[in-house]
């Protein structure tokens, strides 16, 4: 599992986000406070981390702002990073996603909560696209 070259994770990072199922995110609002802790479906691709949301979501719309989204690794204590959400209307990347989510998760196997360039397409779905934050 070694970091691709141009990666923007630390290596710790990387190497968790390889092995795990879920993260737990919390988004940050305009005051700076923080939601509520959310396990996520992810795809990581060692660029970036990928996830769906509904449209009307408080993450879709912190997203659309170029929100902060807190992250922890594998379990509401694991290892954390702070991303810039971005949304990301690409339903061909929907359907890489949902290979992934289908070897990963049980309910995306059975053709439940899976990623779905068409749902993307007609505006039903959203991808999150999250990239580590600058540090400092």
């Amino acid at each position: 599992m070694s970091v691709p070259p141009q990666s923007p994770f630390r290596p710790e990072l990387h190497q968790a986000l390889e092995r795990v199922r879920h993260l737990y995110v919390t988004t940050e609002r305009k005051d700076g406070s923080q939601s509520t802790v959310t396990p996520i479906w992810f795809m990581y691709d060692g660029e970036a981390v990928y996830f769906t949301t509904a449209p009307g979501s408080f993450k879709a719309k912190r997203a659309a702002r170029g929100g902060t989204l807190h992250v922890r690794i594998g379990r509401k204590d694991g290892p954390y990073w702070k991303g810039t959400m971005a949304l990301v209307p690409d339903p061909a990347l929907a359907e890489r996603m949902r290979p992934v989510y289908r070897r990963r998760y049980w309910l995306a196997w059975l053709g439940l909560i899976c990623p779905s360039g068409a749902r993307v397409a007609a505006g039903k779905a959203l991808i999150v696209r999250v990239t580590p934050a600058p540090e400092g």
